[in-house]
């Protein structure tokens, strides 16, 4: 597992000079598998924040950011209130909260649930949108209901990115399915074409057009 940077140039900003700065990410059931894969070919090096919505039981102790580490050399983290946003680093939302951006931080809330969910993966996508603008790209994963689909279109007519796996290959293809049906997905891809083509996009910083 990679450590945490420090300086200054790893801080996620409007004024990044990459035109990438941050990778949403929303799964459910299933999802856990999804982003074993998607994160296990990221490096230390990937030139994005990386923010995580999973569904997960607001009661029970999770230990999932201890599993995601063991797959992947980004650092895996819950994400703290008010921290900045580094460059190689994935923030999970806790249990029960809402993972947001505001002026480029974490913000975790508890107010009302979303689409029968907290933490909502719409809610996460919306503010990415909101602040990230064409910076940002969005992936939905496996998961049941549609969670996802309002915020995967928010993302688009932002100017961002938009990803989603491959419902005819998903566990649970009710999110992807939802997502795509919006007509706002660039990309709907096998799973194991994810994290290449997020790669590629960060990389090579490829303009996608949103025509």
């Amino acid at each position: 597992m990679s450590q945490l940077h420090t300086k200054r140039s790893d801080l996620i900003g409007r004024d990044s000079p990459n035109q990438f700065q941050v990778v949403a990410i929303g799964a459910s059931a299933g999802g856990i598998q999804s982003l074993d894969q998607v994160l296990s070919v990221l490096g230390s090096d990937f030139p994005c924040g990386v923010l995580v919505v999973l569904h997960l039981h607001p009661q029970h102790k999770t230990l999932i950011d201890r599993l995601l580490a063991n797959v992947t050399d980004l650092r895996v983290k819950m994400a703290m209130q008010g921290e900045p946003i580094h460059e190689g680093v994935v923030y999970l939302a806790p249990p029960d909260r809402h993972l947001l951006v505001r002026e480029g931080c974490v913000e975790l809330t508890d107010t009302k649930v979303v689409e029968w969910v907290r933490p909502s993966v719409d809610v996460l996508f919306e503010s990415v949108a909101g602040w990230f603008g064409s910076g940002s790209i969005g992936v939905v994963l496996s998961g049941s209901l549609r969670d996802g689909a309002t915020g995967i279109r928010r993302i688009k007519e932002a100017g961002g990115v938009t990803m989603a796996e491959d419902p005819a290959h998903a566990r649970f293809a009710g999110m992807p399915s939802a997502a795509v049906s919006t007509g706002c997905v660039d990309f709907v891809l096998p799973l194991p074409q994810l994290g290449p083509m997020l790669l590629q996009l960060t990389r090579n910083q490829q303009t996608i057009s949103n025509g």
